[in-house]
């Protein structure tokens, strides 16, 4: 049998404790998690976010995944313990090259999310969920997008471009009770990523930051020009507090982390 290595593991459904008027950073290895449950003021009285983190360190790799559920946190707690039940396949899969890890994953989360007993599962819960899976392994980022949540890679030669969003906010699909994987064509996407030579931020966060009122958020530059000035937690905690600052009612989730990267990305032939 192939050997795992290690892994440091969290996951989260905001169903669990709902950080309402709370802003929360916690750090799982060198990832910081940030949440902020919504304003009571502005009528928020629950949290239907979630995320599952597992990262390895001895790898080089990390796998986030970030959920958005509506109406309740069911179906986000049933992809979250749909995962939890393939985590051993999952981190197997970390151990491969990362084109066969891409591959792999790919495959898993298709099969999974196409099986009878998983689209079973699904109508019995009550609303639906976004669904972001990401993985960097090594120097290339992968992706898996169900809806909304949003994916960002922050670095100054792609930033020089305009470019942070790496997939697109897609709207009307979901995992749940309305369920885009009981259509005949599914819709969703997927994608990859060559990280560039230097410091590379991953950035995932809900809807709920680039929704945030009084505050152009939806401009990428807004969210990322001051993290070079504090450290991630301080960032992250600082982008949250603006919300709850501005009487924002949706719950925001943000997964924030730094990757150095030594081999060169590639450049335009001369």
């Amino acid at each position: 049998m192939s050997k795992v290595g290690k892994f440091s593991d969290y996951c989260w459904v905001g169903s669990q404790e709902n950080f309402v008027d709370e802003i929360n950073i916690k750090k799982i290895s060198h990832i910081v998690l940030g949440r902020f449950g919504g304003n009571s003021s502005a009528g928020q009285y629950k949290n239907e976010d979630g995320c599952i983190v597992s990262v390895s360190e001895d790898l080089n790799c990390e796998f986030v995944v970030l959920l958005d559920a509506h109406q309740t946190a069911e179906s986000a707690e049933l992809v979250v313990s749909t995962l939890a039940s393939l985590k051993h396949d999952i981190k197997k899969m970390m151990t491969y090259t990362p084109r066969k890890t891409f591959d792999c994953l790919s495959k898993l989360l298709l099969n999974t999310f196409e099986s009878k007993s998983f689209k079973e599962a699904c109508k019995k819960v009550q609303g639906e969920t976004a669904f972001l899976c990401a993985v960097r392994k090594e120097k290339y980022l992968w992706w898996f997008s169900v809806g909304d949540c949003i994916l960002y890679v922050n670095h100054p030669e792609l930033s020089a471009l305009n470019e942070y969003q790496q997939n697109h906010r897609s709207f009307y699909e979901w995992i749940g009770k309305v369920n885009t994987f009981e259509l005949e064509v599914p819709s969703f996407s997927i994608g990859t990523k060559e990280l560039r030579q230097g410091r590379n931020q991953m950035f995932l966060t809900t809807d709920g930051l680039v929704e945030c009122p009084n505050v152009d958020f939806a401009n990428p530059k807004r969210i990322f020009h001051s993290f070079e000035k504090f450290t991630n937690e301080e960032m992250v905690w600082n982008l949250l507090n603006v919300i709850k600052n501005n009487n924002g009612r949706d719950s925001t989730t943000i997964l924030s982390w730094f990757v150095d990267i030594d081999l060169a990305g590639s450049q335009p032939s001369k």
